[in-house]
């Protein structure tokens, strides 16, 4: 299974924020250049965390963006399932793309469902705050 950028990038603006200061607002210029994100790729992400309720932005010369939760609020399981449209891992996964003549008999799906299961347990398990407890480290890195 592979995560889209988006997603990997959308935890990335997240930890970003999370190691900032409480209420300091992160740029979105200091997000892209930290991380090499495209400015059009990265509004589209903010906007998705913003509209998830994961971060808040403020207009303005001044503006930019801010965790609308604390970080030990924000699951890790729950931001990939908002950022991913699609876990289908095969085409048996949906309805409307099964064609495999063997899906009615084949254990594949459910060996494969049950691992995409234990992979979204692991993640709910986290919370932001654990991914950013070596906040100075990350600081170092990203300044």
């Amino acid at each position: 299974m592979r995560l889209k950028k988006y997603t990997d990038y959308a935890l990335r603006v997240l930890m970003f924020t999370a190691v900032k200061e409480e209420g300091e607002l992160a740029s979105k210029k200091e997000i892209s250049e930290a991380f090499g994100i495209s400015m059009n790729h990265l509004a589209k992400i903010v906007h998705e965390l913003q509209k998830s309720g994961y971060v808040e932005t403020v207009r303005g010369r001044n503006g930019g963006i801010r965790l609308a939760r604390a970080p030990e609020d924000i699951n890790v399981g729950a931001v990939v399932r908002v950022m991913e449209d699609d876990f289908n891992l095969f085409e048996c996964f949906s309805c409307d793309t099964d064609y495999c003549v063997i899906s009615p008999v084949c254990k594949l799906k459910g060996i494969t469902g049950r691992a995409l299961r234990e992979f979204l347990r692991v993640l709910d398990a986290y919370t932001l705050a654990d991914i950013v407890e070596n906040r100075q480290q990350l600081e170092e890195f990203l300044n």
